[in-house]
């Protein structure tokens, strides 16, 4: 009888039990594999959406803040007592512990996401930092001096060098730390400053000294007004010939060169603009309060304050999720040109100001 089972042949075998349970065993070896890699991309987008999420947190700029309310509410807090200059050390220590103490902390040093993704919040803290480091070196030299051949004070020979530590450094020793120290050292001038039994701390609110400082503020905002014009393309142009080459009635060559920021820098520029305005706008602010007598009587407190409202005018939030960066008649917006009439105001403000406080 024909065995119908066995009519393909009988040289086939039956499968093996090894190949059986490596049949099995493929599906499961897939499905775990399957597993493991929806487990690493889970993993992944959790962790990006958690930075991202950190990272438009902390790329929020810092309110401004009454200064002088928050001095008085600072001495009322150390127990000390209300001098001239306690406002103007106060406000440099407030900024600069800013810079420590907002979301996210100091970020221009991190050297891990999503702190190293970001140069909005960097460039800005940059602008900050710049006019710590100048009104820390006009405390030291002009503000705390009698006159240019009296002696420095100790605890600001110490603080300014401080502030001007590199600000890109992670560690060994950091930025924060450094930039932490330099405040430390303005509080111990604070303390003197504030203390009557101590007569080693001094502050000088003269219209000169001021004068002093504001040199180097109208140099710093009109760098950054060029800075921003930038942004478009502007024609700069270059002499070629010696003054006393030109022939007279015969107007000098002239050459003219095209400089255009980059387009990957135009935000950076923009937020440390920023960054500057806003720290400016609270020194400001304390110098109206310490240097009040002088103001007054050079009729100039009206240009302080024309200042102060110009920068603080350039804080105002930036509703667009770029900066755009649109010719200067376009359909867009060009944010850089509008915080360069801002920078722009107010220097020439400042400069009004100067010629005030230089007059008898």
């Amino acid at each position: 009888m024909l065995d119908w089972k066995n009519r393909t042949g009988k040289g086939e075998a039956p499968a093996s039990a090894d190949s059986k349970g490596a049949a099995a065993t493929a599906p499961r070896s897939y499905l775990r594999g399957l597993l493991v890699s929806r487990a690493l991309l889970s993993v992944i987008a959790i962790y990006l959406l958690v930075t991202g999420a950190l990272g438009w947190y902390w790329s929020e700029e810092p309110a401004l803040f009454p200064v002088q309310q928050h001095a008085q509410e600072a001495a009322a807090h150390e127990g000390h007592k209300m001098v001239v200059g306690y406002t103007t050390v106060e406000t440099l220590k407030t900024v600069a512990g800013t810079l420590l103490n907002k979301p996210g902390g100091y970020i221009s040093n991190d050297r891990f996401p999503p702190g190293l993704w970001m140069d909005n919040m960097p460039s800005w803290e940059y602008g900050v930092l710049v006019q710590v480091r100048d009104f820390s070196r006009a405390l030291r030299k002009d503000f705390a001096r009698s006159q240019s051949q009296s002696a420095e004070d100790g605890d600001l020979v110490r603080a300014e060098p401080r502030f001007n530590f590199d600000n890109k450094s992670w560690i060994w020793p950091s930025s924060e730390s450094e930039f932490q120290e330099g405040i430390n050292s303005l509080s111990r001038y604070q303390a003197r400053l504030s203390d009557p039994n101590q007569t080693g701390a001094l502050f000088y609110p003269r219209a000169d000294n001021l004068n002093n400082w504001l040199g180097d503020v109208a140099t710093r905002l009109g760098s950054l007004s060029q800075r921003l014009s930038a942004s478009v393309g502007r024609v700069k142009l270059n002499s070629t010939l010696k003054t006393e080459t030109v022939v007279p009635g015969q107007a000098p060559q002239l050459d003219e060169e095209i400089v255009e920021t980059p387009w990957m820098q135009i935000d950076n520029v923009f937020y440390e603009a920023r960054g500057q305005a806003w720290a400016l706008s609270h020194m400001l602010r304390a110098v109206e309060v310490d240097f009040a007598d002088v103001l007054a009587k050079k009729n100039a407190t009206v240009s302080v304050r024309q200042i102060i409202r110009e920068l603080e005018a350039s804080q105002e939030p930036v509703w667009s999720p770029m900066i755009l960066n649109g010719s200067g008649f376009g359909i867009l917006a060009n944010h850089s040109l509008v915080m360069a009439n801002y920078i722009s105001r107010a220097n020439a403000a400042v400069i009004d100001l100067r010629q005030l406080l230089s007059q008898g």
